[in-house]
């Protein structure tokens, strides 16, 4: 029998300090892509956990049957695992991660959150209101030209070839869930995107910064790089000013 996760997409718990960061992928992504950053935070003392989503990185289909309660699920089970080795846990999401991370932020014992090229909103289209229904007839959704600068890297890259419809839906859900409790919110958060991410516009930090005025919150801009902002070319600034967020605010650090 062949494996079930796909070859370069598995979970990786990299030891190191007891300070630990939680790291989260992006809708359809895998934890490769937050790999970079988990071996640099190694490298400075940072323990590193990449969790997988559960419907991520095995077959296309098995994602339209989650919901995005299973995905939280997912992240609450890596934070408990890193909190098993760490007496204080950040968390770090990318994209839908980073939504995710938010979420878990409102009621998890964290430390500080970190949310890199997420959303707000999807991009306005009434299809996105229909998602649900329309998956029926159009179950997946073809990917758009990625804007990913090093192609290199966007060589290596691992996720699913298209966006399953229902998923998309289930994001939106979780999106409506997140801003909800955004008030709730009392730890720190750093919320890095790029100017040249065709995804996330630089606008949607300024609609997070006016939610959670009053919190600690830290934007911090990049020029370069695209939507996997964690595998491009400014991710070398990106992994510093993190690992600086997370020594700022470590207790006893």
């Amino acid at each position: 029998m062949n494996p079930i996760t796909i070859p370069g997409a598995e979970p990786f718990f990299l030891p190191a300090g007891k300070v630990g960061c939680l790291l989260v992928h992006g809708f359809t992504g895998t934890p490769k892509e937050m790999r970079l950053m988990g071996d640099h935070l190694q490298q400075n003392g940072i323990t590193a956990y990449g969790v997988r989503l559960a419907g991520h990185g095995t077959d296309i289909n098995d994602m339209p049957r989650m919901r995005w309660r299973d995905w939280l699920a997912s992240v609450e089970d890596g934070f408990h695992t890193i909190q098993g080795s760490c007496d204080q846990v950040f968390i770090a999401g990318l994209s839908m991660g980073g939504i995710l991370s938010l979420l878990a932020a409102s009621y998890l014992p964290l430390r500080g959150a970190i949310a890199m090229a997420t959303p707000y909103e999807l991009n306005i289209d009434w299809r996105i209101r229909f998602a649900k229904q329309l998956s029926v007839l159009v179950p997946f959704v073809a990917k758009g030209k990625d804007d990913v600068s090093d192609q290199e890297m966007a060589k290596q890259h691992i996720d699913y070839p298209a966006y399953p419809t229902r998923s998309i839906a289930e994001v939106v859900a979780l999106l409506e869930q997140t801003r909800a409790t955004l008030a709730q919110i009392s730890i720190p958060i750093l919320m890095v995107n790029s100017r040249a991410d065709s995804t996330v516009p630089e606008q949607h930090q300024e609609q997070y910064a006016r939610h959670l005025a009053g919190k600690t919150f830290r934007p911090f801009m990049v020029d370069r790089s695209g939507h996997v902002i964690t595998e491009d070319v400014d991710r070398e600034r990106v992994f510093r000013h993190v690992l600086d967020f997370i020594n700022e605010f470590s207790q006893g650090k």
